[in-house]
């Protein structure tokens, strides 16, 4: 019982965090719809081109490579961030952790070389 309440305790910073930051949001986001000055005229709507007419509409369609590469970053941006503490206690973790790692980043290069095999990489 006495570690639940130890455990409770610790998370109490994070969970007030989280509602201190909610608030924070939710009242910015009311005061913005309240006290910005709001217009309704047609030109408020087009897209700024530094002052002249607008050549197309604003909202394209974004290539799916686009998201490969987003996807890609986000996979190897992950791996960095799992294997910098992990090089930070590297002497304490022991051989299995190393094998562990072995075997993680093998799994990402495996995906690399299926990515650079199918043309994911080549920019079109």
């Amino acid at each position: 019982m006495e570690s639940e309440t130890a455990l409770y305790i610790n998370y109490l910073p994070v969970m007030l965090g989280g509602v201190v930051g909610f608030i924070l949001v939710f009242t910015a986001l009311i005061g913005a719809r309240l006290l910005a000055p709001f217009s309704k005229e047609n030109q408020k709507l087009t897209t700024y081109e530094c002052g002249m007419l607008p050549i197309r509409r604003a909202s394209t369609n974004i290539g799916m490579r686009f998201y490969l590469y987003a996807i890609l970053f986000i996979v190897f941006d992950v791996e960095a961030i799992f294997i910098f503490p992990w090089a930070m206690s590297f002497l304490n973790i022991g051989v299995f952790a190393y094998w562990l790692m072995v075997l993680f980043i093998g799994v990402l290069a495996l995906s690399l070389g299926y990515a650079w095999k199918k043309g994911a990489l080549q920019w079109r």
